[in-house]
């Protein structure tokens, strides 16, 4: 990893007959200046956003929840522009070493990114069913907001009385954007409206037995303060009445105001619809979130056509694994086979979706053991498996992860959807362990955070095709490593794989091409063994997040070819470990700065040589 210089005091002493000693002098260093710099603008930028600050496990403004009105967006944009222009004004670029003006350059990237954001958002989609603020914010409150404390419980009741407004704000802005003729695809509005309705059921919402997740939650932290005798008796049960309360007077007709906006949308959204091209502007858009998503220049004509490239190489190997464990047939009737062969499966039970975790668990145990083989930079935070909350949990839906904290005092989350387990194949399961889990986005992630010698903003970056990227050259490293002994499982890594670079194909077909939910659905069929409800869910987060999904082979790709770069002209010097700790060591970046760094490291290591 390439260090920063540490701040150095140099001290001039004379010692001249009758002349004292003069005072000491401190070195001006200014990659240490632009570091701190950098490190209060950050601090700044954090202070902004309250659940921001709860992500990374601090409780300044813990009471208070983000403004989400498309004005704080514009605010924040304007306040980044004004920093790059002090940054400017203050700073030397040139006086500045590699790692200095990689700090400086991401700084720009980052504003830039930020004034094309606040252009597009009257485009982006406030509410759809997978990344939306009305089940992020109740996710987020369970699992973490912390209560160690009497103040963070009336925290947590004070968050939920502002989460009127919150909802007010996003409202405002779905309605302005419907009145322009911007909504999502009718299947996306129903669900946020199956998700609402979700969060409102239960007590103390009805007369129900089961017992709403957001009142559980209350009860439960509530609970363990009186365990610990941190609260009285008396000040529990009024805590529970105050969480009773604000629940139903303000948490409740906050979602009903969402519904029924949804139900009055509804019938004014597509039923059938392409992707973002049929908005006014929406190639503009789109153009901007492929760059956004790719951190390339590529178009999305080119990306289709790489898609369409690897699709074709990906099957060619997926027929030797077939040869291999002696099917015969073609590759569609392999994919049916594997696709519906019950072997493959999990029972549809509660003991089957523990043995999904427990299976998940084990890869991620196995592999872990042999990192350090292939890497000196080591993640401190710990990994949970866990299953994706009942309110959120969608059928066939990805898995994902969620970062801890940089203290480690919140383990980092894989979160896995098993309301169907009929869509969960035990083929694909264990490339999907290393690709969120490690050395996958776990690994990442936690290293970033854990970095020291670079400013703090940079631990804190989440560029997509470096972070995916990263997460799916994970997959096949894996590999490497001795992983999939099971010939299936092997299949089920370039499943993974193809299905990443179906993705390719897809999202570019639906967003520049004109394709129809339809098409993609039967362009993915036609090219993998995925199951038919992994299938529609896939297709449907593209149509709602735009570019996305494009970003994991494109940066799994680059981040291949910088290793066949490296490994072609160092050749026996080539070391796999000081590789992956370069890769790792400089915090995410986008694709373009990555493949900087590395020529930069071959040309060091060839004249090393």
């Amino acid at each position: 990893m390439l260090t920063q210089p540490h701040l150095k005091l140099l001290f001039v002493f004379a010692f001249l007959v009758g002349v004292s000693c003069q005072e000491p002098e401190e070195e001006v260093n200014i990659n240490d200046q632009l570091t701190d710099w950098l490190d209060e603008k950050h601090e700044e930028s954090l202070q902004k956003s309250p659940l921001r600050l709860t992500a990374l496990g601090r409780k300044e403004r813990y009471s208070d929840l983000d403004d989400m009105s498309l004005k704080a967006l514009e605010e924040e944009a304007q306040w980044m522009q004004k920093s790059v222009d002090e940054l400017k004004a203050k700073f030397s670029y040139e006086e500045l070493d590699l790692q200095g003006k990689l700090s400086y350059d991401l700084w720009l990237y980052q504003n830039d990114m930020k004034q094309m954001q606040v252009k597009y958002t009257p485009m982006e989609y406030v509410f759809d069913q997978m990344t939306s603020i009305h089940t992020r914010l109740p996710n987020m409150l369970i699992n973490f907001h912390k209560v160690d404390s009497l103040a963070d419980m009336e925290a947590y009741l004070s968050r939920v009385e502002k989460i009127g407004r919150a909802s007010d704000q996003l409202l405002d802005r779905a309605k302005a954007q419907a009145e322009n003729d911007i909504l999502p695809p009718r299947f996306a509005l129903e669900i946020v409206q199956k998700q609402s309705e979700a969060l409102i059921s239960g007590q103390p919402f009805d007369e129900s037995e089961e017992i709403s997740a957001m009142y559980n939650d209350m009860v439960k932290k509530t609970e363990a303060l009186l365990n610990k005798e941190a609260i009285t008796e008396e000040k529990a049960e009024e805590l529970k009445e105050s969480s009773r309360q604000v629940l139903l007077k303000v948490f409740k007709p906050s979602y009903e105001k969402l519904i029924a906006w949804t139900e009055k949308e509804i019938p004014n959204s597509i039923e059938k619809p392409t992707g973002v091209s049929r908005h006014a502007n929406g190639k503009e858009y789109y153009d901007y979130k492929l760059n956004a998503s790719t951190t390339t220049e590529l178009t999305a004509d080119e990306i289709h056509k790489i898609g369409l490239e690897e699709v074709e190489r990906i099957q060619e190997e997926m027929k030797l694994i077939k040869d291999k464990v002696g099917f015969e047939g073609d590759l569609q009737a392999f994919f049916k086979f594997v696709d519906e062969d019950q072997q493959f499966y999990f029972p549809n039970t509660d003991e089957g979706r523990q043995g999904y975790l427990d299976l998940a668990r084990k890869y991620i145990d196995e592999i872990t053991q042999k990192l350090p083989d292939y890497f000196g930079i080591l993640p401190k935070a710990e990994l949970q498996v866990k299953r994706v909350e009942s309110f959120r949990e969608q059928d066939g839906a990805p898995q994902h992860y969620m970062a801890g904290t940089p203290d480690g005092s919140r383990p980092g989350t894989y979160y896995v959807h098993l309301s169907d387990m009929t869509s969960m194949d035990k083929t694909t399961l264990e490339g999907v362990a290393y690709h969120e889990g490690n050395p996958g986005h776990h690994m990442q992630i936690s290293i970033a955070q854990e970095l020291k010698d670079i400013p703090k903003f940079r631990t804190q970056g989440g560029y997509n095709a470096y972070v995916e990227g990263w997460a799916l050259y994970s997959e096949k490293l894996a590999k490497e490593m001795g992983q999939y002994e099971n010939p299936y499982y092997d299949f089920g890594r370039l499943v993974n794989e193809i299905w990443r670079a179906i993705r390719l194909v897809v999202d570019t077909g639906l967003h520049s091409k004109g394709w129809t939910e339809e098409d993609a659905i039967a362009y993915f069929k036609a090219n993998s063994s995925v199951s038919d409800n992994a299938i529609k869910a896939e297709v449907r987060r593209y149509m709602v997040i735009p570019g996305q999904a494009t970003g994991y082979k494109i940066g799994m790709l680059k981040i291949g070819e910088l290793r066949d770069r490296a490994e072609r002209v160092l050749g026996e010097k080539f070391d796999i470990k000081a590789f992956h700790d370069l890769i790792l060591g400089n915090g995410a970046l986008p694709l373009n700065m990555l493949e900087n760094q590395v020529n930069m490291w071959i040309e060091s290591n060839k004249i090393k040589a």
